[in-house]
């Protein structure tokens, strides 16, 4: 019988991948990419869910993007591509017992994507938070995502992944995640219809 993988938060952990200031700028979709990222991580805050971050050569690339900070523990400097090619994180990823890694992050096709397959050859389960990861282009975003996907990573999106770690409205998170879905709609709507002045 087909294994499912499904989310729970006692063995999920949720990773950003170098959404730094200087980079943002050129990504397509980089507002709504901030957004939903904001909201992932209230939600995995709010849930008890691990959050660990990445910076890919902070020194040429500026930090993490300011509206994200606050949210975030201290981020792992790098230079290798993926966020397992320097340090520990995989190590720790498994002492913790978090088997199960929901990305999110810049640029889909270079970093996530080698941090994806290098997280599955671990022995990782994979959720990619499609509407919280972007590239410049959007040719090398949908074709990186599909070969995420071919390789046996979980599309989703970010109110996918918080829903999925609620399992149901008993949870006693519930009220509090529908508070930033509420919050996530009227974003959407104003970046969708701005009002006129």
């Amino acid at each position: 019988m087909l294994h499912v993988p499904r989310l729970n938060p006692e063995d999920t952990a949720l990773l950003i991948v170098d959404i730094q200031e200087k980079l943002i700028g050129k990504i397509h979709r980089a507002e709504e990419l901030v957004e939903n990222t904001l909201f992932l991580l209230k939600a995995a805050q709010a849930l008890s869910v691990p959050i660990f971050a990445t910076e890919q050569y902070p020194k040429g690339l500026g930090p993490t993007v300011e509206a994200l900070r606050p949210f975030l523990p201290a981020c792992l400097e790098k230079k290798s591509f993926s966020c397992l090619g320097q340090g520990n994180l995989g190590d720790f990823l498994k002492a913790e017992a978090r088997v199960k890694v929901v990305l999110a992050g810049i640029e889909a096709h270079v970093c996530v994507m080698q941090t994806a397959l290098d997280l599955l050859n671990r022995g990782f389960q994979v959720f990619l938070a499609v509407d919280a990861i972007s590239s410049r282009y959007v040719i090398d975003y949908e074709t990186a995502i599909r070969r995420m996907e071919k390789a046996g990573c979980v599309a989703a999106t970010v109110e996918t992944v918080a829903f999925e770690l609620l399992h149901g409205a008993d949870h006693p998170s519930f009220k509090t995640v529908s508070v930033l879905v509420q919050e996530r709609m009227k974003q959407v709507e104003l970046r969708v219809h701005p009002r006129q002045k």
